[in-house]
Formats: C-alpha cells, sequence, structure tokens
C-alpha cells in the first residue's frame, strides 16, 4: 500500500509536470477550483440552515446556483480569454523583450515581417533562446491572468449577479405575493415578502469571495 508520502510526492510531480511552465494556466485552473468550492459553501449554507423554511429555500437556492454560474464561468471566460491572448503576444513577438527581439534580428533576413505576424511562434522556431522565451511568457501569462480574474471579480460579475438577481428576485416576489393571498389556507408560517427581502439584502450587501 502506497504511504502518504509517496502520494504526496506523485502529486508534486503532477502539479509540476501540469503547471511547471504554466503558471498562467494554474492561476486559471486554481482560481475556477476556489469558485466552485465557495459555491457549494454558499449552496450549503442556505440548504442546511434550519432557521430558512423550505419556501424561502426554494427561492434562495436557485439565486446561490445563478450566482455559482455567474462567478465561475466569469471568472474562467475572461481570465483565460486574457491569457490566451497574451501568450499569442509573446509567441508572435508583439510583447517581447530587446533581448529576444535582437536574437531575431540575427537570425532573420526580414525581422519586421517575422515579428507580430499570426502564425509566428518565437518557441518553437528558436530553441536556441528557450529559456529566456520562457521566462518571459510564464510572467506575461501571470500578469494577464491575474488583470483578467480583477476584471472578472471586480467589474463584470458583480454587474451580471446583480442583473441576474434582480430578475429572480422580481419572479420570487411575485410568488411570494401569490402564496400570501393564500396563505389562510396553509398550514404553517407562510413565507413573507419582507422575510424575503430581508434575507436578499443580507445576503448581497455582505462580500462575495475574491479569488
Amino acid at each position: 500500500m502506497m504511504n502518504s508520502s509517496n502520494l504526496f510526492s506523485r502529486f508534486k510531480s503532477a502539479m509540476y509536470k501540469r503547471y511547471g511552465e504554466n503558471p498562467g494556466t494554474m492561476l486559471v485552473h486554481t482560481g475556477v477550483l476556489g469558485w466552485i468550492l465557495s459555491a457549494m459553501a454558499q449552496v450549503s449554507a442556505v440548504v442546511f440552515n434550519d432557521k430558512i423554511s423550505k419556501e424561502q429555500k426554494s427561492f434562495l437556492i436557485p439565486q446561490e446556483l445563478a450566482d455559482a454560474g455567474i462567478n465561475i464561468l466569469s471568472f474562467y471566460l475572461i481570465t483565460s480569454s486574457f491569457k490566451k491572448v497574451a501568450s499569442k503576444l509573446v509567441s508572435t513577438g508583439k510583447i517581447s523583450t530587446a533581448k529576444i527581439r535582437n536574437f531575431i534580428k540575427t537570425k532573420v533576413d526580414n525581422p519586421e515581417k517575422y515579428i507580430g505576424r499570426f502564425d509566428s511562434n518565437i518557441g518553437k522556431d528558436f530553441p536556441e533562446i528557450k529559456d529566456d522565451y520562457k521566462v518571459f511568457k510564464n510572467g506575461i501569462d501571470v500578469i494577464a491572468s491575474t488583470a483578467g480574474s480583477i476584471l472578472s471579480c471586480n467589474i463584470v460579475t458583480p454587474v451580471l449577479r446583480n442583473e441576474v438577481a434582480a430578475k429572480l428576485q422580481k419572479d420570487a416576489l411575485v410568488k411570494m405575493h401569490e402564496t400570501d393571498n393564500n396563505s389562510n389556507t396553509q398550514i404553517g408560517k407562510p413565507v413573507t415578502m419582507n422575510n424575503y427581502i430581508r434575507l436578499s439584502s443580507i445576503k448581497y450587501s455582505s462580500q462575495s469571495l475574491k479569488i
């Protein structure tokens, strides 16, 4: 049976093989994982909270799931897009260092046409400068991934989430109004619009998890 140290060593080897030369990709994937775990915690907090009635849960859980979908998709799409664009700019030489550009000039007859061309790939075309290229590319990938995550978490995601939340709350309040009108014929404590508004205000006035 494999002991814990061997398992950890294999895990480290697998992580290094997968992300050792792609720190930007690691940031994207770990960020998505963070949002998934956060969403699971938020939904579980509603599901297992005995102070929230079943009727209230039936409205709050869809909100939490909608939030989770927006958070995860927005983060992944924006952050990975930033990284891919930055990687392409580096591989074609649009973004580069003086050392790399000077090296290309000594190897290409017409460097002005090579640098910035869509099918140019410095990493593959010039293995002699592989180390300098990878260090620079990894740095740009990390910067781009970080910028994408900031844009997603602080600007795009809150706007989209508020729009969706407003729509869900509007639909929920209509249903709750119908429930209030029929409360005299129901057994147990009815759900009121005031309770739902109070829960929603607490939820959306709190800070969301930032990755």
